[in-house]
């Protein structure tokens, strides 16, 4: 059977929210759609329950089961499933979270309304800790974009102008496959190495107000390290190292009109992380080194190359300096910048 869209969802170890999941997915309001369960292998009851729907649920027969050979990890399950993907469109759901019953087709018939390359999808934030629920909805403006490089200024423009998430858009298939653009191999923020420099390359775009994707924020993930007693240092050496990798990705783009907006922008995320290993130092162990938090400001631009950007230099330029002096020194102005912009 000729489906129009895929929903990818790698599964490892969610038993007690996959159903969840399935639940939202097979409710959609659109019927050409192929349910593609990436197998990471895990080690608990997940696959079983996607088993179950694929048995007994009236769309059974639309979930395709593809298994890894051994788990490796959300980066590999995500590009496994961009190469499985036999569809026009593609949309990436995790297995712990929750779609609205109209996403699909919201997304569709905007994605053909504009000859899309992408629809994003607004989304909520529940946050289930204790006792308590809280929902958060994170809604974009209505907007569209069709001349070329003006969605990637917009993106690199405001630090928070788009959502670093794999999830929540439609995407024609085609534009991972002919820019060979797959995600890192890694466990931790395998999505910011894609989606940071997604935006230079597509031209169409749409945004949507509409609440289309539910993310589930709990216990245990390094998205909330407020609310725990303890936090290993390599959980989030793997997180920095992930986020390295998007510095080592700089060349490709540096000669476009955004760069110096684009390297701002992987610059100040590498600061958010210097100020969160500050203000958590206590429940970090081992702890950092003033050296290792100073090498996270590490700048992949040479000092010649920072003054000679094309456009926000100094802001720029300052960053650089905060990856190249002294480590306590360096330290010392992070904690105070951190401080008076209400990060630490």
């Amino acid at each position: 059977m000729d489906y129009e869209v895929t929903i990818g969802i790698p599964v490892y170890n969610v038993e007690k929210y996959v159903r969840r999941m399935m639940d939202s997915a097979l409710s959609q309001t659109f019927e050409s759609i192929e349910f593609l369960v990436l197998d990471d292998c895990g080690t608990d009851g997940s696959m079983d329950i996607i088993r179950e729907y694929q048995k007994i649920h009236p769309r059974g027969k639309d979930i395709r089961i593809v298994c890894q050979p051994q788990n490796g990890g959300l980066g590999r399950a995500r590009n496994r499933i961009i190469e499985e993907c036999r569809t026009t469109y593609l949309y990436h759901l995790d297995a712990d979270d929750a779609i609205a019953p109209n996403t699909i087709q919201i997304l569709y018939e905007n994605a053909k309304k504009y000859d899309a390359d992408i629809v994003y999808g607004s989304f909520e934030r529940i946050e289930e800790f204790d006792d308590s629920v809280v929902h958060r909805e994170s809604s974009y403006a209505f907007r569209t974009f069709s001349k070329e490089h003006e969605f990637a200024d917009c993106t690199y423009s405001d630090y928070g102008f788009l959502e670093a998430s794999t999830c929540n858009f439609l995407i024609k298939t085609e534009i991972y496959l002919k820019n060979h653009i797959r995600h890192k191999p890694v466990n931790y923020w395998e999505d910011f190495s894609t989606t940071i420099d997604l935006p230079t390359y597509v031209t169409r775009v749409v945004m949507l107000p509409d609440i289309t994707y539910y993310y589930y924020c709990r216990y245990g993930t390094t998205s909330n390290y407020a609310k725990r007693s303890h936090i290993d240092k390599s959980e989030i050496q793997k997180t920095i190292d992930a986020m390295a990798l998007v510095k080592q990705d700089s060349d490709r783009v540096k000669p476009f009109p955004y760069f110096h907006k684009r390297m701002y922008k992987v610059m100040m995320t590498h600061f958010y992380m210097a100020c969160s290993i500050l203000k958590y130092e206590k429940i970090i162990t081992p702890g950092f080194s003033y050296k290792e938090i100073r090498d996270v400001l590490r700048s992949p631009l040479s000092l010649s190359e920072t003054l000679h950007l094309k456009g926000w230099i100094m802001k720029n330029f300052a960053l650089y300096l905060l990856g190249v002096m002294p480590p306590f020194l360096s330290v010392a102005l992070i904690r105070l910048i951190g401080k008076r912009k209400h990060l630490i």
